[in-house]
Order: structure tokens, then C-alpha cells, then sequence
């Protein structure tokens, strides 16, 4: 039987790496290896990249939140508690949303949660 050589699939692997390193700052967008090297790191850092968005925007809406509530005399975790049991089931997102752009119906929420 003939020996299958490996060249094509070799090509493809290299090719499809310095696509991904398309950009990058000089030896590491044109050779192989340092390349190889950087596509690994930064799709790790893209992977902790979409958990740490996660954490980021919660701590924004909180932050917007606890703002918003204080104009009206009550701290952030009073409000949520408040909320909780009055079972207004809103998410912090919307919360936030709310906060910023409609400041008469937040103040109307936090009145419910008082």
C-alpha cells in the first residue's frame, strides 16, 4: 500500500492558524509557530472574555440601580428586598434600563417596594 502524505492537511491546519492571526503585530500574523502561539492565548482570553462581559454589565446595572434608588432616599439592597417581597419580579437589566431612561416609573417602583 502506498504512504499517504500529510502535505495538504499540513497546509489547511497553517492556513486556517494565520487566518485566525490575521492582524496581529508582526511575526505572530506571518509565522506559523509564533502564530500557533498567539491564535491559543487569545482564543483563551476570548473564551474568560464572554464570562467576565457577564459580570461586567451586572455590576453596571447594579451600580445604575443603586444610583437611581438612593435620588429617592433607599439603598440598593433595601430596594431589592422590598421587591423580593412584594414579588415584582423585574431583572436588573431592565431595572437599570428603567433607571436611566424613565426615572418617574423607577420612582413609581421603588414607592411599591417601600
Amino acid at each position: 500500500m502506498a504512504r499517504i502524505k500529510g502535505a495538504v492537511n499540513a497546509h489547511k491546519k497553517r492556513r486556517k492558524v494565520l487566518k485566525l492571526a490575521k492582524g496581529y503585530f508582526g511575526a505572530k500574523s506571518r509565522q506559523y509557530r509564533a502564530a500557533n502561539e498567539q491564535v491559543a492565548r487569545s482564543l483563551r482570553y476570548a473564551y474568560e472574555g464572554r464570562k467576565l462581559r457577564k459580570r461586567d454589565f451586572r455590576r453596571l446595572w447594579i451600580t445604575r440601580i443603586n444610583a437611581a434608588a438612593r435620588l429617592s432616599d433607599m439603598s440598593y439592597s433595601v430596594l431589592m428586598n422590598g421587591l423580593k417581597k412584594h414579588n415584582i419580579n423585574i431583572n436588573r437589566k431592565m431595572l437599570a434600563d428603567i433607571a436611566v431612561n424613565d426615572p418617574e416609573a423607577f420612582k413609581q417602583i421603588v414607592q411599591s417596594a417601600k
